[in-house]
Formats: structure tokens, C-alpha cells, sequence
């Protein structure tokens, strides 16, 4: 058996083979709720094989929204359609996954799909918040420095969102700590200029993540694994590090975290990203082989010999796929064949098997 294809068993869950389906925002929600894409779009990658589906970015608040059209988990009247979603997500031989997420001094901007800039608070805008009063770039809009009572209403909504993830049928939840978001926010120095607990020190600055953790955790039954998407690096001098990620690693498989997803990006617009073919791949198997942890790997991974040999060297442990997902949602089905895999397929489609 190839590696891509072999089992993957996380506390009480067991993925099928190691094929996952990355967050991928869609920016199709009103008022945070779900709906029939969202149905179709996660649906079609289980009928596809993947074993993980991982529902976008799902802001535990409005004011963790990207957009005024991110999915969202802030209330329970989400629940429902979700619930239709990961019910068809499992029928289909695929554990459904959530990213929990909060914005920060990203949020109250354009969906990509409408245009870019700042969404008023006329428009259906909001007041952004973060670490630090510094806004991304000159188009974003100015953040409101969080409070200590705010630090904390963020840890709150977090919890309550993965009890709702829980109530959904979410099998795994993933929190959003990367890609220069709120929690990765206050990671790094280059957005956090906190003179309190919750900035200045490595061990201050990873204080608000821990927190959310321990808050996610408590919500979690025992066989449910916990993901945690971190940074590996800014791509900027003088901001977060791979040598940081590794340290915060450590500290995250100490508390309980069982798989991180490692990126990089998204911190600051003065980033230099050398995108190439599995770019980010080294830095996962970096902190795979600096903590013992397990990882998950994404960026510009496209084809099955690509991901197999990821596997085989032990970079990482899970492939998750964004893009070639949008190109192929049937990415798995396909790349059995070229590995010379007998998978099942969907009895539907058992007349067009390769």
C-alpha cells in the first residue's frame, strides 16, 4: 500500500488515507450562516475520497468575520444547516473538520469575489480589533487595541464556537493561528507591541493561543482530535520564525494539541514569499522532526507522485490540498489510479472507476 492511501488513526478518529481537504474561504454566507454551496462545494471532496474535509475559516464572532460574507458559528441557528453538511460529510466515508477563526485587524474588508478595501460600518462594516492598534497596510482599516476584558471575550467565543462545532457533527476542530489572523497576530512582534501580559515575551505572545486552547480542549471529548494551524515564518525580518514555531510546537503537543498545520504568510504586506511547488513543505518536516509532533503540509502540492514522496520521506503527515481541490474535487479518486491504488468509489460512480 502507498503511503497517501494508508490509514491514519488521531485519538478516536480514523482517516482513511492521508488526503485532506485544506479551508478554503468561499465567501457565500449571509449573517454567517451556510447554505447550499457550502454543501455542495465540501460535499462533492468526500463523494471525491479525501478523508478530512475542513470547512473554511468559520469566524467565532461577527467581528471575527473577514468579510460581511464569511461562514460563521456564533450563534446557534448556524448549527443546522452545518449539521446537513457534516451528516453528508461522514455518509460519504469522510471525517468532517472545522477552522475556527477570528480575523482580527484583517476583518471588515471586501470579499475577494466583490472587489478590495474597507467595508464601512454603513456598508455592514465593523470595527476591527488586534493586539496592537497598527493596521495590515494603508487599505485596511485602523484596529481597535483588544482590552483585557476583550482578550477575554475572544477566549469565550472561542469555546462556545467549538461546542458548537460539536453540536454540528464536526469530528476534528482546527484553530486558526496563521496567515495573519488574530491569534497570529498576537504571535508575532511585528503586530503585537503589547507592553502587558499578552505582549513583549516569546512566552507572552503565545499566551492568548494557549488560552484558547485550553478553552477549545475543555469542550472536546476524548476522541476528538484537536488541530492547530500555526506560522512557520512572516517571510519579514525581525517577525515570527521557524525557530518560534518549532518552541511553540513543543509547547502545543505538551498541551494536548494532537496535529499542527503548518503555513506561512499572510502577517504583513511586506512579506517575499518564494512560492514554488511544496514551498511550505520543508518547514513542516522541520518541526515534525524537531518535536516528534504530527503535521499537516500545504501549499502548491498538485499531483499524487508529489504528495507520496512528501509521505515516504517523512516531511509531513497529512497532505491537505486547497487549490487543486477547486480544480479536481475528485483529486483522490484519480490519484489511486495513478499510484496503482484499488480504492473504493462511490457505488454511484462504480461505472467509471479507472
Amino acid at each position: 500500500m502507498t503511503k497517501l492511501f494508508s490509514p491514519l488513526k488521531i485519538k478516536g478518529i480514523t482517516l482513511k488515507n492521508r488526503i485532506g481537504v485544506s479551508p478554503m474561504c468561499q465567501y457565500t454566507s449571509i449573517d454567517g450562516f451556510a447554505n447550499q454551496w457550502h454543501l455542495v462545494h465540501l460535499g462533492s471532496r468526500a463523494v471525491g475520497g479525501a478523508s478530512l474535509i475542513i470547512a473554511e475559516a468559520t469566524a467565532v464572532s461577527p467581528e471575527g468575520r473577514i468579510s460581511p460574507k464569511d461562514l460563521g458559528i456564533w450563534k446557534d441557528e448556524h448549527i443546522e444547516k452545518l449539521s446537513e453538511i457534516t451528516a453528508f460529510i461522514k455518509e460519504n466515508g469522510s471525517v468532517a473538520g472545522i477552522q475556527l477563526a477570528h480575523s482580527g485587524r484583517k476583518g471588515s474588508t471586501m470579499a475577494p469575489t466583490e472587489g478590495y478595501g474597507t467595508v464601512s460600518i454603513e456598508s455592514g462594516g465593523w470595527n476591527p480589533v488586534a493586539p496592537s492598534p497598527l493596521p495590515y497596510s494603508e487599505n485596511y482599516p485602523q484596529p481597535i487595541e483588544l482590552s483585557v476584558e476583550g482578550i477575554k471575550k475572544v477566549v469565550d467565543d472561542f469555546k462556545t464556537a467549538a461546542k458548537r462545532a460539536l453540536q454540528s457533527g464536526f469530528e476534528i476542530i482546527e484553530i486558526h493561528a496563521s496567515h495573519g489572523y488574530l491569534l497570529h497576530q498576537f504571535l508575532s512582534p511585528l503586530s503585537n507591541q503589547r507592553k502587558d501580559d499578552y505582549g513583549g515575551s516569546f512566552e507572552n505572545r503565545i499566551r492568548l493561543l494557549l488560552e484558547v486552547v485550553n478553552a477549545v480542549k475543555s469542550e472536546l471529548p476524548e476522541e476528538s482530535p484537536l488541530f492547530v494551524r500555526i506560522p512557520a515564518t512572516d517571510w519579514v525580518n525581525g517577525g515570527w520564525e521557524t525557530n518560534d514555531a518549532i518552541r511553540l510546537t513543543s509547547i502545543l503537543k505538551n498541551e494536548g494539541v494532537d496535529v499542527v498545520d503548518v503555513t506561512t504568510g499572510g502577517l504583513s504586506h511586506e512579506q517575499k514569499i518564494p512560492v514554488g511547488p511544496g514551498y511550505q513543505t520543508p518547514f513542516a518536516s522541520k518541526i515534525k522532526k524537531e518535536t516528534g509532533m504530527l503535521t499537516a503540509t500545504v501549499g502548491m502540492i498538485t499531483n499524487a507522485a508529489q504528495a507520496e514522496y512528501i509521505l515516504v520521506n517523512e516531511d509531513a503527515d497529512i497532505i491537505l490540498l486547497a487549490r487543486e481541490f477547486l480544480r479536481n474535487p475528485y483529486f483522490p479518486l484519480t490519484a489511486a489510479s495513478e499510484l496503482g491504488e484499488d480504492i473504493s468509489w462511490p457505488a454511484q460512480y462504480n461505472r467509471a472507476k479507472l
